[in-house]
């Protein structure tokens, strides 16, 4: 127990801002070979600019910013200063409270994170809107400025002696929104006595979607170049979510009969068996098709607001393995049954739903060791993975955490940095990075100027 508290000691103290989506690095067993689209090898204009994205998630910088709105003008412009020509500002944590002035959602007062080495609520006593003061810096700074959400969340349960947080345990959303997952224990809400981590809601919830639609259009409503979906899906529970009664007669609606066997997996499974029933892959499909479904509505409240509104999704890039999360972010298109067969049926790819996304984020966090390349778990494979996924049907940008996973979480990395723009500017439509924080903490801000320097460079001669 002594070296298990030691361990998360040391991450917290080192990776002070993480993603649960940071996934075992390990692929899959024989990655099947995926179509690739054409390119035309001889261009005749002059390559466009491509955009360079920064996360800046809401708990690992909030110190900075709660309550100092001069800071957040100051930073942005060293943001900007960098070469970075997009921020995307997490404006809805993972405890479900929003960081705007909102007539729906409750307004975070708190959120916790590792301050040197403790872990405790940061204070929000300010009463400046935090949205707008991003908006007008970052517009100021000349950065295009995107809110995020975390979609499908309600709370977060605390850890290390600290209080929950969240609407779904101060009543402000219902605890029968939660989703219902299947563990070795049986079924289990996720809102359940003790929970550490984040709540996540159920999808296929008529008025979970409702709730979080009225959000977007409150957010539409604001001077944002663009809004992104983070944690558009299925629980960290993974496979084992979300059996609930809602689910289970939609399932049946959507089959058309009752399901030979409920919940169609066993307790508590992680990965699909090697033999699946065909239920089990309609199962799969009834997932994708949920969030396929949310994605399309959230995209047309989008533009139904404000049309200029740019319409994204952060995903995982590891295709092959994001099954579990019930998101299908490749062009209805891309033949997913064919490549994929252990896990989709002939009716997957027809829920891919880049097509309803004016652009993607794609999390290519992969190791520091593991850059270049073309299979999944590289940077650049990631990349040009996507680029045959998607299909053409919407531009992305990829890039990686750098301060996660194996080999960044220390820092030290700056001769990297230019290696991943590299990679992943060419292969992509643009760069993403995760997170402000790290570039802050391990002093990253030369090494990426530098190399947008050198990016730039490269479209003038």
């Amino acid at each position: 127990m002594k070296r298990r508290w030691f361990v998360f000691l040391l991450v917290g103290l080192l990776c002070m801002c993480t993603r649960p989506d940071n996934p075992d690095p390990s692929p899959e067993p024989g990655p099947e070979p995926v179509p690739v689209v054409p390119v035309d090898p001889t261009p005749t204009e002059k390559p466009a600019e491509k955009p360079r994205y920064v996360w800046i998630d809401a708990s690992a910088n909030f110190r900075y910013y709660a309550n100092d709105q001069a800071y957040i003008a100051k930073e942005l412009k060293q943001v900007a200063d960098c070469g970075f020509t997009d921020i995307v500002v997490d404006v809805r944590p993972t405890e479900g409270t929003v960081l705007w002035h909102s007539a729906i959602a409750p307004e975070a007062k708190r959120l916790a994170a590792w301050i040197g080495s403790n872990y405790r609520f940061v204070e929000r006593t300010a009463t400046f809107d935090y949205l707008q003061a991003f908006v007008d810096a970052g517009h100021d700074a000349g950065l295009k400025v995107h809110a995020a959400i975390n979609t499908f969340v309600g709370g977060y349960g605390g850890y290390y002696g600290l209080e929950s947080e969240g609407p779904i345990f101060t009543g402000a959303i219902p605890a029968s929104w939660a989703s219902m997952d299947y563990t070795s224990k049986g079924l289990q809400s996720a809102f359940y006595d003790g929970v550490q981590g984040t709540v996540f809601l159920n999808p296929a919830n008529d008025d979970v979607q409702a709730y979080l639609l009225s959000l977007l259009k409150e957010l539409a409503a604001y001077d944002v170049d663009g809004i992104v979906l983070d944690r558009c899906r299925y629980s960290d529970a993974g496979l084992q979510s979300d059996f609930s009664e809602i689910s289970h007669q939609k399932f049946v609606d959507y089959l058309g009969h009752e399901p030979a066997k409920w919940p169609v997996f066993e307790a508590g499974v992680n990965d699909v068996p090697s033999a699946m029933g065909k239920d089990q892959y309609a199962w799969l499909t009834f997932r994708v098709k949920t969030i396929h479904d949310f994605v399309e509505k959230a995209a047309d409240t989008v533009h139904g607001v404000n049309p200029d509104v740019k319409f994204g999704v952060y995903a995982g890039a590891w295709y092959s393995s994001y099954y579990p999360s019930g998101v299908n972010w490749a062009s209805p298109r891309y033949p997913t049954h064919r490549l994929y067969s252990r896990w989709a049926d002939s009716e997957y790819h027809k829920y891919g739903f880049a097509d309803h996304c004016d652009f993607l984020l794609l999390g290519c966090y992969a190791a520091s060791a593991s850059i270049y390349g073309t299979d999944e778990w590289t940077m650049e494979g990631f990349c040009k993975r996507a680029r045959s996924l998607l299909m053409g049907d919407t531009v992305f940008a990829g890039g990686p955490d750098v301060g996660n996973p194996e080999g960044w979480q220390n820092g030290g990395k700056s001769a990297y940095i230019p290696k991943t723009v590299d990679a992943c500017i060419n292969a992509a439509d643009g760069y993403f990075v995760f997170d402000l924080c790290h570039i802050r903490m391990f002093d990253y801000w030369n090494p990426f100027k530098n190399a947008f320097t050198d990016y730039l460079n490269t479209l003038t001669n």
